[in-house]
């Protein structure tokens, strides 16, 4: 079966090349099991290297960018589909509504806000949608570390955790993606 899987990742690369190495892997392993990747569009940092990672592989790569982030950042060219939007609520709205499965990969705001997002939207029943993080070199260690403080201080409950699940390593996060597959 195909899916659409969603990676939400830096607009940077970071500080860690091994990050701009497995977001480029990651592209081209979803393409090259016929996988669609849905992304924000732009070609700096991480989510550059995971389009043009998929790209490479000939994969089906759909980018979802606000009209004001065209003249801040370039957008990838080849794309399969170009969704130029009016602002950011409308980029995440059209991911979501595109997407079978999340990913979530190293960045900053943006990717943490996008992490809660869907956390959330997940958690309230406005959709059921796998959430996978990619704990890269324990890049997540200290945000699961404070989701597990609100746990414990009574904030969130076992449920909140039902749809996300944490693995280490690229080829852990292809297996996941298999078997959603399915």
């Amino acid at each position: 079966m195909s899916i659409t899987v969603c990676v939400f990742c830096g607009s940077r690369p970071g500080s860690n090349p091994s990050w701009s190495t497995a977001s480029s892997q990651l592209g081209s392993e979803i393409a090259k099991h016929g996988w669609r990747l849905v992304f924000g569009g732009g070609g700096g940092g991480l989510m550059g290297d995971l389009a043009r990672g998929a790209l490479a592989s000939h994969g089906n790569v759909i980018g979802i960018i606000p009209s004001f982030l065209t003249e801040a950042e370039a957008v990838i060219e080849n794309l399969a589909e170009l969704y130029v939007v009016e602002s950011m609520v409308a980029r995440k709205e059209m991911m979501i509504e595109l997407s079978d499965v999340f990913v979530v990969l190293p960045g900053g705001i943006g990717t943490i806000e996008e992490l809660f997002e869907v956390w959330t939207g997940n958690h309230v029943k406005a959709y059921s949608k796998p959430i996978l993080i990619v704990n890269l070199n324990g890049f997540y260690d200290l945000l699961l570390q404070f989701t597990q403080q609100q746990f414990d201080d009574g904030f969130l409950i076992e449920r909140h955790f039902s749809d996300i699940t944490v693995v280490k390593t690229i080829p852990e996060a292809i297996a996941f993606l298999q078997l959603k597959a399915r």
